[in-house]
């Protein structure tokens, strides 16, 4: 038994009937896998098991068919036309929609957490300690983000022992969608560099973004706006600014094991036009089991104009071992 969908072409899938949502139709496929069909192309669909099909009049529960042209709900008298239709969900879809309505500030959390050492003994002894944490919550209106990474590594040679690396970077943001497309965005960051000179960089500011891509399997999102920036310096340097940022977000299933994401901001100093500083993310998790990953991550900080002494340029990578967090 399975469910059928029938096209104006003639072509017909079968399988299991997903959900129906905007403008496409998605059907699990035994041997295509997941099928996208647009709405507009389907003539008939038939299901053998209950879905919920929401009407401009509201939402209603059954097994479906069509008659004329047109669906019909077992125990709804009167059928309507396709075009009607708002969305279909199966049973799983609308228990995911529901969950996603009214959740609670706990729930719906998901991310991951990782642990990387490296270290040698002998001629020289060394030491690399690195840990990352990424979480968000996303709901059908809002996504809150959590994320936090540090580094700190020492050599020991020739009697000497001096610190090689040591930052920590970390934050929130708040994106609230205003509509399909569009959606505002707060955030507040927190960077610690002792190499940089930097004893505390503490920026909170916001804009407007843009939905550029959102399907299963990839997201993409441009940002803009503005932010105020106060870096203070082990040096007497400290500065307090205005900046304007614009940048991306994006989000790439790879494989079913293996992800991708990508950020990149640059911040304009409104005061100082040759002032600028460009923040560059990526990373890939490659599941390993259900909770086990691994985790690679490259990091870039460019300050066009650095404290006294020091270079325009940070570049970090790590990779360790992982484990994935939902709730």
């Amino acid at each position: 038994m399975a469910d059928q969908v029938t096209l104006k072409n003639g072509d017909r899938v079968t399988g299991e009937i997903v959900k129906k949502d905007a403008g496409n139709l998605t059907v699990k496929s035994a041997f295509m896998g997941s099928v996208t069909i647009p709405w507009n192309q389907v003539s008939e669909i038939k299901s053998d098991a209950p879905l919920t099909v929401v009407l401009p009049s509201g939402a209603v529960k059954g097994t479906v068919g069509t008659v004329d042209g047109k669906l019909q709900v077992q125990g709804q008298s009167q059928p309507v036309p396709l075009p009607d239709v708002v969305a279909v969900r199966n049973v799983a879809e609308q228990s995911a929609f529901e969950r996603l309505r009214h959740p609670s500030w706990a729930s719906l959390w998901a991310g991951t957490a990782s642990l990387g050492f490296a270290g040698s003994a002998g001629n020289a002894r060394t030491l690399t300690f690195t840990t990352g944490v990424n979480a968000a919550r996303v709901t059908n209106t809002d996504k809150t983000s959590l994320y936090f990474s540090a580094i700190k590594a020492s050599a020991f040679s020739s009697g000497r022992n001096a610190d090689t690396a040591q930052a920590i970077r970390g934050g929130l943001a708040y994106d609230h969608n205003v509509s399909s497309r569009l959606f505002l965005n707060v955030f507040n960051d927190y960077e610690y560099d002792r190499f940089q000179n930097l004893d505390l960089r503490f920026v909170v500011g916001g804009g407007l973004g843009f939905h550029a891509i959102k399907t299963d399997r990839s997201r993409l999102d441009l940002i803009g706006g503005a932010d105020y920036n106060r870096s203070q310096f082990n040096t007497p340097l400290t500065r307090n600014t205005a900046e304007f940022f614009g940048g991306n977000d994006y989000t790439l299933k790879l494989t079913g094991s293996t992800s991708l994401v990508q950020g990149f901001r640059i911040f304009d100093d409104l005061n100082d036009t040759g002032i600028y500083r460009v923040n560059f993310d990526v990373g890939a998790t490659t599941k390993i089991s259900k909770w086990l990953n691994w985790n690679v991550s490259i990091s870039d900080r460019y300050l066009s104009r650095p404290a006294p002494g020091r270079k325009t340029n940070d570049f970090l990578y790590t990779t360790g071992i992982g484990i994935t967090f939902a709730r």
